[in-house]
């Protein structure tokens, strides 16, 4: 080892330099993480493959300005070198910690060099030579050195965009090549079309420079020592700024958690009014605000907008709030974008090689984007995919560049990609080697259970009676049950068996990285996204029937006539489930009409007879054990939050062909107790044996005053709502009920979940124990175990109860995961999950758009529903549209000022005259008369589509009639036509869209890979549990609550 010295000139915050001298240790051996290597490096796990045609070492500059092209798993070999990585911290956390999440993945092909610690590649800063240059220099040393160090078998090249540099360095060492980024792609990658274009997008980018804007458009952001000191006296307010999604030019807001029990006017945060005051922060980044003086708060608008829904607390929203200006970005939250190049108008600023466009993006609340590029007329009215490169003071609009087109903005697989593209969801196939990794069950080859395996786990298939109850046509099953008496009917043992995912996936796999980066499956309305490969997912993992699989189970012995629990038991198990019943043929059991059980279909009558007389007492049982769970859960104050369940009808394919909407049963709450019931006691196993490590999902109390608006819309209707505890809550829901329209309390409810707070996952380590609870299902820990073939988190905690087993079989007491780990892993699932509610919500939204679009509004009759209003606004309502489950906004009072003046016949037509808001109603006057709209009361509106090339179709309610649509009276009495209709349209739409593109129903890599595009069971489940009754806002709230 060899110590030097480095001398560094720093600037101090009073803006004084400082001269300081640091020692620097260089060493011999330092990894070189090749499998090349013939010196025994002390590499670690990733090392670059040996069977490349050459390694490429980028300089700092490539790192820093063309990193997005060096992240393609394509381009393999990559060393990044410590002097890039050092650079590329100059410019961005956010950017560092890229490149650190890219050297750790396995699935890329890249190491980090730490060159300035090896004593043959570091180079000291000669006297007049430029930080550039040093850099350069540096990489180059690394690069020869690297040739050296494998005896020149393997062929360096070095990158850079420093002409200068290729001239200097490109000829001094054979083995050693000296490129531009260009040439490198060029050469070695020709059919790289993505990077190509990339590459082109970012170069126009780095050579464009804003000479027309030299007038500074917006205050300089103040330096991050002044924001530090400013957050730490009080000054200054720090939070993530949220854009309203209706008022984007105007209204934005931050969170302020932790200063709200300081100060109470901050308590509902800070609005951030104007684009001037906003000073380049984009939605989402992390800013620090500067409060003006009270003269010059102001509230929220309160006016209904365009595509309104529900908001929490709006109607306080007229008071006069915290008001600020932002004063600095601490941390930069830019995504990829999707935008839309308009049609051009003729003043969008071009030049001879390339136009600057401002594109528009599909999101409201994101700025328009100025972009550089050769392609503006042929890309004109597609969805593109851009990145924001900077913000700078003296523009407008920030500058980005393009990654790739989506294809022609209104197609279906664009707008589909585009939602995928919106919230971060990346699935490409599974790759190769991901499959490689799985077990193999083939025709030739078919898979059988390993002896060995056998002989470490309980086997219950010849002494359990294990069946599965899931909709019909299911495939994933991931859960089974089994119930029984012992000694002699003192005692009973109800189990709960779950696919064993984590035998076949292997932590650090790149099966298991890919389903850790996923976190979820995703479900759209006419398709999904697994986490894990099919072979997996609908095969293996899946607990079909007749079949030996592997398993996670928890078994109780309850006491058979107190149902206490005796004790528990934790274990892998291997069964082999004797029925796959789907929900309505257990209900039918259990009622005891005639039902046909195809497992029992070539029996003899006798012991048809005795075996179905089993499986209906394990059911009976089984549903006398779940309704004294429910009641216990009942007592601690659960929240009841009812859904709509639908029958699928299924052709010889398994392809969906129908669905019926269908009341539910009470063999779904049955299943669902007996699940919530594994998931709180193996919360308990893995939070007493690793306190401060284990995985739980907690589910905060709301505030109390996101419930103003439901105690107000209730009391206007004769109700009280107690929301002091989840217990009252519960009774008071129970309570208010209107015998003469049921939609009342339903709306209730509804607004009762819009106030509740998210349920997240957490580390134990990382929450004092009284934050452990679940508000919703009123337990006190909670987690989630019963779903590991589409959640990481069911897996993680598999991986935990596989851990604590251990311990209690005498092993050392190490959880699988730190505190640190578990806590990130658990803030990036949660991010997942929003993501994938989002998208979910998004696609429904897409294809209830595309129903009404083909029908005329004014002629359809299907156009034309009931709504309920719910909310009242300074000029409309809000309203809810049972027979399709759609909620927005109904104008009274238009732009021009003419206000929708009820006639004689009910009918409403746009006359002069003034709108008055009340509390609980609005009042609408004209010269012919006046009219009076009440919370809870029916009007008649037609639904039409209001579209916009540049951003989501959305729909528009129109004021028909100010009395109840003569068909609603049956939508109370039972399903509405149009609901089945509407699911039959959405069906229809999507094979219609495989037709035009031409694929079979089933393609190989549906097959390979689980990517499917046919409408599956799930996914239109979900999406017609929206569609039917239930609002969309209500169900990605009861979603995170309740599962």
């Amino acid at each position: 080892m060899i110590k030097t010295e480095k001398t560094l000139h720093l600037r101090s915050c009073r803006g004084r330099t400082v001269r300081v001298v640091r020692e620097h240790y260089l060493r011999e051996r330092v990894p070189c993480c090749s499998a090349l290597c013939q010196a025994d490096c002390d590499n670690g796990a990733k090392v670059l493959p040996g069977d490349l045609t050459h390694y490429v070492v980028p300089d700092a500059e490539v790192v820093a300005d063309y990193l997005e092209i060096l992240e393609f798993r394509e381009l393999q070999g990559i060393v990044f070198t410590q002097t890039a990585c050092q650079a590329l911290q100059s410019k961005g956390r956010r950017y560092y910690n890229r490149l650190r999440s890219l050297v750790k993945d396995p699935r890329h092909d890249c190491v980090l060099f730490a060159n300035e610690f090896q004593e043959y590649s570091y180079c000291p800063r000669e006297k007049g030579e430029t930080q550039d240059q040093w850099m350069t220099r540096c990489v180059y040393s690394a690069a020869v050195w690297y040739y050296n160090h494998l005896a020149g078998v393997m062929n360096i090249v070095m990158i850079t965009e420093d002409q200068d540099a290729v001239a200097r360095y490109s000829s001094l060492n054979s083995g050693v090549f000296v490129i531009s980024v260009q040439e490198y792609l060029q050469s070695f990658w020709p059919d790289l079309k993505a990077a190509h274009e990339l590459y082109s997008s970012i170069s126009q980018v780095l050579q464009e420079k804003e000479g027309e804007d030299s007038e500074k458009e917006f205050t300089e952001h103040l330096p991050a020592e002044v924001l530090e000191a400013g957050i730490k006296s009080g000054r200054y307010i720090q939070g993530t700024l949220n854009v309203s999604k209706h008022r984007a030019q105007n209204e934005a807001s931050i969170m302020t958690e932790g200063l709200s029990t300081k100060n109470a006017d901050l308590s509902s945060g800070v609005l951030v009014f104007g684009g001037k005051n906003r000073n380049r922060a984009v939605h989402g980044d992390v800013v620090v605000v500067e409060l003006l003086p009270k003269s010059e708060w102001r509230g929220k608008t309160t006016a209904l907008s365009e595509g309104q829904a529900d908001e929490k607390s709006e109607d306080e929203a007229s008071r006069p709030m915290p008001t600020g200006r932002v004063v600095g970005v601490l941390q930069r939250n830019w995504r990829d974008y999707v935008v839309t190049f308009p049609t051009r108008d003729g003043t969008q600023s071009q030049s001879r090689n390339s136009q600057r466009i401002l594109a528009i993006p599909w999101d409201r609340r994101i700025p328009k984007i100025r972009i550089s590029t050769q392609q503006a007329d042929a890309l004109q009215d597609h969805r593109v995919v851009v990145r924001i490169d900077s913000w700078e003071s003296t523009s407008l609009y920030p500058n980005g560049h393009s990654v790739r087109v989506l294809g022609r903005a209104g197609e279906l697989e664009t707008e589909v990609q585009t939602i995928l593209m919106e919230n971060c969801i990346h699935v490409p196939p599974f790759s190769d080697a991901q499959l490689r990794e799985m077990p193999v069950n083939s025709p030739e080859k078919p898979w059988t259970v390993d002896s060995e395996q056998a002989g470490r786990r309980r086997d219950l298939r010849d002494t359990h009676l294990v069946f599965s109850i899931d909709p019909r046509g299911c495939e994933d099953v991931d859960d089974t049950l089994s119930v029984r008496r012992l000694a002699g009917g003192e005692l009973l043992e109800l189990g709960v068996h779950i696919a064993d995912v984590t035998h076949f996936v292997a932590e650090g796999s790149l099966t298991d990285l890919e389903a850790r980066t996923r976190a979820t499956t995703y479900y759209l309305a006419d398709r999904r996204y697994d986490m894990l490969p099919a072979v997996l997912s609908a095969d293996l993992c899946s607990l079909l029937g007749g079949v030996d699989r592997y398993a996670m189970s928890v078994m109780w012995e309850l006491d058979a006539r107190t149902l206490a629990v005796n004790k528990v038991w934790f274990g892998r198990t291997l069964i082999r489930s004797s029925y796959q019943l789907h929900y309505e043929l257990a209900q039918a059991l259990l009622n005891g009409d005639p039902a046909d059980v195809p497992e029992l279909a070539e029996l003899g009558s006798e012991e048809k007879d005795a075996r179905l007389a089993e499986l209906t007492q394990a059911l009976e049982l089984l549903t006398h054990v779940a309704r004294h769970l429910r009641a216990q859960r009942d007592r601690g104050g659960a929240l009841e939050l009812e859904g709509v369940e639908v029958r699928a009808q299924l052709d010889e394919d398994r392809n969906i062909t129908a669905l019926v909407p269908r009341q539910p049963l009470e063999v779904h709450e049955t299943v669902a107790e007996c699940m919530i019931y594994a998931n709180h006691w193996v919360a308990r196993k893995i939070q007493e044996t690793f306190p401060y490590q284990a995985l739980l999902r907690r589910h905060p109390p709301p505030r109390q005053e996101l419930f103003s608006q439901l105690v107000d819309t209730a009391e206007a209707r004769g109700f009280t709502v107690d929301t002091r505890t989840n217990k009252a809550l519960a009774d008071s829901l129970d309570r208010a009920v209107d015998l003469e329209d049921p939609l009342v309390n339903r709306l209730l409810r509804m607004m009762a979940t819009q106030a509740m707070s998210q349920a997240v996952y957490f580390s134990t380590g990382a929450q004092p124990q009284d934050q452990y609870y679940h508000y919703g299902l009123a337990l006190d820990r909670y987690t989630h175990f019963t779903s590991p073939i589409r959640r990481y988190a069911d897996i993680i905690v598999h991986r935990l109860l596989t851990a604590a087993i251990a311990v209690d079989a005498g092993a050392e007491s190490k959880a699988p995961a730190n505190n640190k780990e578990v806590e990130e892993t658990a803030h990036h699932i949660n991010n997942r999950n929003r993501a994938a509610q989002r998208a979910q919500n998004l696609s429904t939204a897409l294809f209830q758009c595309l129903y009404f679009k083909e029908k005329d509004p004014q002629t359809d009759p299907r156009c034309v529903a009931d709504a309920v209003v719910y909310a009242i606004r300074d000029n409309g309502v809000l309203v809810f549209v049972p027979e399709y489950g759609l909620k927005g906004p109904v104008y009274l009072r238009n732009r021009e000022g003419q206000v929708a003046a009820p006639g004689p016949d009910g009918g409403c037509d746009w006359q002069s005259g003034s709108v008055r808001r009340h509390q609980d109603q609005i009042t609408v006057s004209s010269a012919g008369g006046s009219a009076t709209f009440r919370l809870f009361d029916h009007i008649t509106v037609r639904i039409s589509v209001h579209s916009t090339s540049c951003h989501a179709d959305t729909l528009n309610l129109e004021l028909l009639q100010n009395r109840p649509h003569h068909s609603a009276e049956a939508q109370q009495d039972g399903p509405g036509r149009g609901r089945g209709q509407l699911v039959q349209e959405v069906v229809r739409l999507a094979e219609e869209a495989q037709q035009r593109e031409a694929r079979p129903r089933l393609s190989r890599e549906e097959r390979e890979f689980s990517q499917s595009r046919t409408p599956n069971l799930y996914s239109l489940l979900e999406e017609v549990r929206e569609l039917a009754l239930m609002d969309p806002d209500r169900l990605a709230q009861l979603c995170m609550t309740t599962a």
